[in-house]
């Protein structure tokens, strides 16, 4: 028996989509998170999109005295890595991967889609991402850190070794402390990842260059052409 799918909110940018973002909210947060930051996105010149913004689900957080609340896995420590919760973060994985199928089965490729995520949400979009059978168009990594390095060497799909990474993170954020996206960012340059690296004055948070910073690398990984028939 299968999972249902999560809820998402879902929005197109233009009719008859033949591209998609998935986006990944952070810890205690929603899909609404970023729902708004479409319009921002300057997105002529991107094949239509489709943006799925999932709902994580509901969970007891250590870290926050075991307080329910959504998140795509526990958290055990505030340094966030020395204790991970591997099942948690598998189980997410697969119900993110559940969200990739179905834009598959509405007829988008792997190829035009990007996985994207912040905080927890970013950690979510470079574990699946980087793991995924097929090759997608783009990771964005937003005030995250990759989980479970240890494992990424030997799980690694191949398809997604030159898959562009836009990784973003703000100098003065004191949850995912800048040092810590600072590490994720070596261990994916030292693994042979094309990384696009970005930081901003900001804390925990998204900055306005950021967002046109997004923009941009959504036109260059989703151009108007993505996933159109070539003529005949």
């Amino acid at each position: 028996m299968t999972n249902p799918l999560l809820d998402s909110i879902q929005i197109e940018s233009a009719p008859n989509p033949t591209a998609a973002v998935i986006w990944l909210h952070g810890l205690g947060a929603s899909g609404d998170d970023f729902a708004a930051m479409v319009p921002e996105l300057e997105l002529r010149g991107c094949a239509p999109i489709r943006f799925v913004f999932p709902h994580a689900p509901t969970m007891p957080v250590t870290v926050n005295n075991g307080y329910v609340m959504p998140a795509w896995y526990d958290i055990f420590a505030a340094d966030l890595v020395r204790r991970e919760d591997g099942p948690g973060i598998k189980a997410s994985a697969a119900a993110i991967e559940a969200l990739i199928a179905r834009e598959v089965a509405r007829g988008i490729q792997p190829e035009h889609i990007v996985l994207a995520g912040f905080s927890q949400g970013c950690a979510m979009a470079l574990h699946t991402g980087l793991r995924h059978h097929a090759r997608l168009a783009g990771i964005m990594a937003l005030s995250g850190y990759l989980p479970l390095a240890g494992s990424l060497a030997a799980e690694r799909a191949a398809a997604n070794q030159h898959t562009p990474i836009f990784m973003a993170h703000g100098t003065a954020d004191p949850v995912v402390v800048l040092a810590r996206a600072e590490d994720s960012r070596q261990a994916l340059t030292t693994m042979g990842y094309d990384v696009r690296w970005h930081t901003y004055p900001m804390p925990h948070s998204v900055h306005p260059k950021e967002v046109a910073d997004i923009g941009d690398f959504l036109r260059a990984v989703l151009p108007a052409n993505a996933g159109k028939a070539a003529p005949r």
